[in-house]
């Protein structure tokens, strides 16, 4: 078994390599079908919505996997590859300034008119009421994600990781909510636990930032 994963993995780096922007925007795809499976049977559906679920992949392939492709490769361009903090710092508050609350909006957009079917009137109006929430409590979680990105993973694997953590972290907010607090109303679930959850991770990142700094000063 462990070979097998092996050589799967190995398959999938050498596709990474040879044909980046596929890989990507297939893998993309794949974990926005795996995300809302999930996401459908944790709400309570209990026949999967196969439409739902093909539009969340259409979107991840077709629009988030060619964006962040591309968007990372600018910003290496930009910014000529550096690592040290204050360019990393500076990558962080542009990714958040520009594509951050333009991959909300549009999604917010793309949900609200064709997964949902609303008339833009409709959509537009929730989007007005929702959409600074959404944005906020994306500010709280999305800069530690993006600094350890831009810190620490290769350019190639940037855009598969915001892509995996995008895929779990609803989730598991998802799951935090219905064992703690089965009786808040759907609608103020996300932003609620949006919050308390990037507390947490925001918190976890400091704590780890500060405990690796003091081992290296404590290196003779």
């Amino acid at each position: 078994m462990g070979s097998v994963a092996k050589k799967g993995l190995q398959q999938y780096l050498g596709q990474l390599q040879r044909h980046p922007l596929r890989t990507k925007m297939i893998t993309a795809g794949v974990l926005s079908a795996v995300s809302d499976i999930v996401a459908q049977k944790l709400t309570g559906i209990q026949k999967l919505q196969l439409k739902r679920l093909l539009l969340k992949v259409i979107f991840g392939s077709a629009y988030l996997g060619p964006l962040g492709h591309y968007f990372h490769i600018l910003l290496d361009k930009i910014f000529k590859g550096n690592k040290d903090s204050k360019t990393v710092a500076k990558k962080v508050v542009l990714e958040q300034l520009t594509i951050s609350p333009w991959n909300n909006l549009m999604f917010m957009i793309y949900y609200g008119l064709v997964i949902e079917g609303r008339a833009w009137i409709h959509t537009k109006s929730k989007i007005k009421k929702e959409y600074p929430t959404v944005q906020y409590t994306s500010w709280t979680f999305w800069p530690v994600v993006g600094w350890v990105n831009h810190q620490y993973v290769p350019l190639q694997f940037r855009v598969i990781l915001q892509s995996v953590v995008a895929c779990f972290w609803y989730n598991a907010l998802l799951i935090l909510v219905k064992i703690f607090a089965p009786e808040i109303p759907e609608h103020q679930r996300d932003s609620i636990f949006d919050f308390f959850f990037s507390l947490i991770l925001i918190y976890r990142g400091i704590f780890l930032n500060l405990r690796a700094k003091s081992l290296a000063l404590a290196k003779p």
